[in-house]
């Protein structure tokens, strides 16, 4: 009996506040699909960091007779073999290095040549303008600083670079884009919230008199709100599982079209996304309730 009065006055007042409740399902749903990217996201990102981040290089650039003549690092001449091989022994015995590689000048001579064949560069180049360096790949990318602060300003040493400065630019522009996500999702998370309220209070309100009968009759508060409360959460639920197809969507969308397209791009795989849709669909049930019982806590109280 209790339970038949209960989803009759749920009946009633969605049927009450139809174009609300419509309102409410749209913006949770919104608001949660803001969630689930935010989220996924975030995995994307750190993705990505650890893959490229595990194939950054320190490249140690030695001086040639061009730079001599040109670059101050180089005024005490161009390096020797000596010195060459002096500091690959020292990279060697590092911990922190996992393997040491030796570009020679025309080695690198053949790799612009290659990667800059269509530029007019090109041609105007020679073998001995080119470089020859160390490249150095860590067990730890993060650690790039020791080898810069040990090896920078030795003798027969150009520069120090690392490929890791490269990323951090992108890196910090994808964490942007994340975070105005994540603001714009608690924008329409309080919106969310604030439509939730308003709905049923005015729910609420045009039942007073029904509540009011079941507050004299003895009716405990708890029963008086649990149409309500169950309302709210229904239309939360309908919104996650908008949501939900909305996230599944946009990841088809990126799994069928980008991925084949942007292959340098290591886009998370499905489980990642799975593994976000329970947190949507918890909030998109937890949320509404929770803001209903708050919103219904003093107006019923008698």
């Amino acid at each position: 009996m209790r339970a038949h009065f209960v989803l009759s006055e749920i009946g009633v007042g969605l049927r009450r506040n139809l174009t609300m409740t419509f309102a409410v399902i749209v913006s949770v749903a919104l608001s949660l699909a803001l969630l689930g990217g935010a989220l996924l996201a975030r995995k994307q990102v750190n993705s990505m960091e650890d893959y490229w981040y595990d194939r950054v290089e320190v490249s140690i650039f030695l001086c040639n007779e061009v730079d001599a003549e040109t670059d101050a690092a180089c005024s005490r001449g161009p390096a020797t073999e000596e010195q060459r091989e002096e500091i690959a022994a020292e990279l060697e015995s590092l911990e922190l290095v996992d393997t040491v590689y030796h570009e020679s000048a025309e080695e690198a001579y053949e790799h612009y040549q290659e990667q800059q064949k269509d530029s007019p560069f090109a041609s105007v180049v020679t073998p001995e303008q080119m470089q020859e360096s160390l490249r150095i790949k860590l067990t730890d990318p993060t650690k790039y600083e020791v080898i810069s602060s040990a090896f920078a300003g030795r003798e027969g040493v150009q520069s120090v670079t690392d490929q890791r400065s490269l990323l951090e630019n992108l890196f910090n522009l994808l964490n942007g884009v994340n975070i105005a996500a994540v603001g714009l999702m608690m924008l329409m998370l309080v919106v969310a919230v604030l439509l939730i309220v308003n709905t049923v209070r005015v729910s609420a309100f045009s039942r007073r008199r029904e509540t009011g009968i079941m507050r004299l009759v003895g009716a405990s508060s708890f029963y008086i709100q649990l149409p309500f409360i169950l309302e709210a959460t229904i239309a939360g639920l309908m919104g996650a599982l908008l949501a939900c197809f909305l996230l599944l969507g946009v990841y088809l969308g990126i799994d069928g079209f980008l991925a084949e397209r942007i292959p340098v791009i290591d886009f998370v795989g499905w489980d990642a996304v799975f593994s976000v849709l329970p947190y949507v669909l918890v909030t998109g049930i937890a949320m509404p309730a929770l803001a209903a019982f708050f919103a219904l806590y003093k107006y019923l109280k008698v």
